[in-house]
């Protein structure tokens, strides 16, 4: 027996007092008031304080960076057009050139 089948079983089984005291505690459980949205003011000087502590890369590391990057992109690029171009040989070669 599953644990839906005993939850049915619980409720079929269950009075009319059980069922609207369960239904108290659920409400007692959940918060009473939901939280105020912050304005738009606060957030952005929050945000504002939050960038402050950003480490912030030098011009230096910044270049050193973009290079790495582009040259991961290349490579990454140059190792997919070779892949495809070995798979698309073996296909032709495989199923043949001609209809």
């Amino acid at each position: 027996m599953n644990r839906q089948a005993k939850r049915m079983m619980q409720r079929q089984k269950a009075t009319g007092q059980d069922r609207l005291d369960n239904m108290r505690q659920r409400r007692a459980v959940m918060p009473a008031e939901r939280k105020k949205r912050t304005p738009a003011r606060v957030f952005l000087k929050e945000v504002r304080g939050e960038l402050k502590k950003v480490a912030w890369p030098t011009r230096h590391e910044l270049v050193g960076y973009t290079i790495v990057v582009l040259v991961a992109v290349v490579v990454r690029t140059a190792l997919v057009c070779c892949m495809d171009l070995v798979f698309a040989k073996g296909v032709l070669r495989i199923f043949g050139q001609g209809a």
